[in-house]
Formats: structure tokens, C-alpha cells, sequence
């Protein structure tokens, strides 16, 4: 496997969030779905339901509702978001830009998401059809999500990398972890929920101020961190 000597190695973006707008819609799955077990979602949920697995989220639920079965519970968010995001989930701002820039550049780049395989097929094959990932990855293909660094190690040995030669690019605080824990360099985007910063992550407010070269740099412990203000998804 190679490492960071030989530079970049692939960028491994996460899907919800940080490249299509799908956060406020899984958020609004959940609220609806929350609702018909009694429990009305606020700020207080967002840690169990914001970057989190279906199945998460799902048993959380069953938890402060006091009722409901956590299969069933996991069915209605699986089927309620995949409608959700097969009427449409825009790119994020800047998303296409960044890359197209990392194609012409010959830097691979996969997609790690938290989302189940039908919701992720359902993504690349709408507004993510054009792009060239090397591959895909679900929750389905991985024995633990995230926050766990399964996903991420999967990703970068299926690059034949070593995950300290890859920087992940996450939104959420389990994507984050998740990407750190594997060894990865992480680029945070926040959307909905504040993600804390640590000594090896690096901010940015957008996307749309995400370059390669800045990629490179997340390669560098540190390197450029600064922390976005906080977003709230109930707020």
C-alpha cells in the first residue's frame, strides 16, 4: 500500500450533507416518523439522528418514545427518506466544482456514506450520475458504520492506500470520528450539527472554498484548522 510521501492519495467524500443536500430531508424523515410514535424531535435528538445509521436513529427513537419496534421503526425511515430523495437532493455548493477539479487532476475519489445502499444508489444515480466515483460505499457494505472507522479503512484499502494518504470529507460529528478514528486527514463542512474540532481536523465554511490544494494540506496535521459558527437543524 502506499502513504502520504506519494501526496494525495483519494478524497473520500460522504454523501448527506456534504455533497447533496439530503440532511434537512433524512431531518424531516425522521420528525414525521418520530411524531407517529408520540415524540415530537428537537435540538436534544440531533446528536442521535444528524450523520447517524438508519438503525441508529431508529432504536434511539424507540428509546424516548417508550414504544414501537426498531425494524419497523428502521423500514419507515429507510422508505420515507428514500421518497424523499428520489423527488431530489441538489448538490451542495460548490460540490461539482471541487470535482471536476480533482478529476482533471487524476485524484481518485470515492463515496463513503452512512446512508443504506438503495438511498446511495438512488443519490448516484440522480444528481451524482455524471460523476466518476471509483466506487461507492454504504452502510450495507461494512460490518459497522459510522462513527466506527470501518467505512473509511474499507474505502482506503480498496484504493490500495493506507488511510493516512486519503482525506475524508465529512459534515457531521460520527463522520468525522469515523474518518479520523481510521487515520484518514479530515476536511469538516458542517451543515446541521456543530462538529467539535480536534488538533487534526481542518474547517471550511463551504465547499465552495475547498480547493485541491487545501486537500493536500489536511494531509498535515492541522493544518489551516478553523472553527465554522454552529447550525442547529431545529433552530
Amino acid at each position: 500500500m502506499t502513504g502520504p510521501a506519494d501526496g494525495l492519495g483519494a478524497v473520500l467524500f460522504d454523501m448527506d450533507g456534504t455533497l447533496v443536500d439530503t440532511e434537512v430531508l433524512w431531518w424531516r424523515t425522521t420528525g414525521e416518523v418520530a411524531l407517529s410514535l408520540g415524540h415530537r424531535l428537537g435540538e436534544a435528538d440531533a446528536p442521535e439522528v444528524v450523520g447517524r445509521a438508519v438503525e441508529d436513529t431508529a432504536a434511539h427513537l424507540v428509546r424516548v418514545s417508550g414504544g414501537g419496534d426498531p425494524y419497523e421503526v428502521a423500514a419507515a425511515l429507510t422508505g420515507n427518506f428514500f421518497r424523499r430523495v428520489e423527488a431530489g437532493a441538489p448538490m451542495r455548493p460548490g460540490a461539482d466544482r471541487l470535482l471536476t477539479a480533482l478529476h482533471a487532476q487524476g485524484v481518485p475519489f470515492a463515496l463513503v456514506s452512512a446512508s443504506p445502499r438503495v438511498v446511495v444508489d438512488s443519490v448516484v444515480g440522480g444528481s451524482l450520475a455524471h460523476v466518476p466515483f471509483a466506487f461507492t460505499l454504504s452502510a450495507d457494505d461494512t460490518e459497522l458504520t459510522k462513527p466506527h472507522p470501518d467505512p473509511y479503512r474499507s474505502a482506503a484499502g480498496r484504493l490500495g492506500l493506507e488511510p493516512r494518504a486519503c482525506v475524508a470529507v465529512e459534515d457531521s460529528p460520527d463522520g468525522a470520528a469515523s474518518a479520523e478514528a481510521a487515520g484518514c486527514g479530515v476536511l469538516v463542512v458542517p451543515s446541521l450539527l456543530a462538529v467539535p474540532a480536534t488538533r487534526v481536523r481542518t474547517f471550511a465554511q463551504s465547499l465552495e472554498e475547498v480547493t485541491p490544494e487545501l486537500l493536500r494540506a489536511c494531509l498535515s496535521t492541522g493544518t489551516g484548522s478553523r472553527r465554522p459558527p454552529s447550525e442547529h437543524p431545529c433552530g
